[in-house]
């Protein structure tokens, strides 16, 4: 963890667990997890399938709601806001790369990268967005609807779809889970490379030991336990 986190930290979570019914009992997924990531920092969150990785994202970033303890983003302790408020925290200031992609296949890949500019009024959302699809090397598919692209073409859209609104934070869970090696590759690097450019902070949820590597800490999820930060 960055030494100057306590006064530089964006997201901090505090004895934060989660625990949910399950015939009849309760189910602890988490259990007194702290943490701390400074502005522009890059963290990895591992472990095995089940332990908890993905719930723990989803609470960092006010999509679920932990059952005690507090997280604290950009100085707003979540517990204190509605859902309406976590929405609008997150609205300009947060990107998630999810690895189902989450495109709405209605929309083109220009609209769906215009989609989050629009919910925060920006009327030169169309030419931002074609700059981030030609940052990704999609420039030519900016009409083409989520059925018509590859995996990694989609992935790629949906990384444009995060960068576009020049966010603080990036959560991403598993970006490559769905993608062959090769493209999985090619999304890693870009992704790391815009993160660099823009020196977004980036939380990244995997399994992938390699990935994880790439970030400046490791952490690891173990029976609902964080366990410490290393390089």
């Amino acid at each position: 963890m960055n030494p100057s986190g306590e006064t530089t930290a964006i997201l901090r979570a505090s004895a934060v667990g989660k625990q949910v019914a399950y015939h009849g009992e309760m189910l602890t997924i988490l259990r007194d997890v702290s943490l701390a990531v400074a502005r522009g920092e890059t963290i990895a969150i591992v472990g095995a399938s089940g332990s908890g990785k993905s719930s723990l994202l989803a609470i960092l970033a006010g999509l679920d709601q932990a059952s005690y303890g507090e997280v604290t983003l950009f100085g707003e302790p979540l517990s204190k806001l509605d859902e309406d408020g976590r929405a609008a925290l997150r609205r300009a200031r947060v990107g998630f790369v999810f690895q189902s992609f989450q495109l709405l296949p209605q929309l083109s890949a220009l609209e769906n990268v215009m989609l989050p500019l629009e919910l925060c009024g920006r009327k030169d959302a169309a030419a931002l967005a074609r700059q981030r699809l030609e940052r990704v090397g999609l420039g030519h598919r900016l009409k083409h609807y989520p059925r018509h692209l590859s995996g990694g073409e989609q992935q790629r859209v949906a990384l444009a779809r995060a960068f576009v609104t020049d966010p603080e934070l990036l959560f991403a869970d598993e970006p490559t889970g769905s993608l062959d090696p090769v493209a999985g590759e090619q999304v890693i690097d870009l992704l790391f490379r815009m993160n660099a450019e823009q020196g977004t902070s980036l939380v990244l949820v995997t399994h992938d030991p390699d990935l994880a590597a790439r970030c400046d800490a490791i952490y690891r999820l173990h029976d609902g336990c964080l366990l410490g930060a290393g390089v």
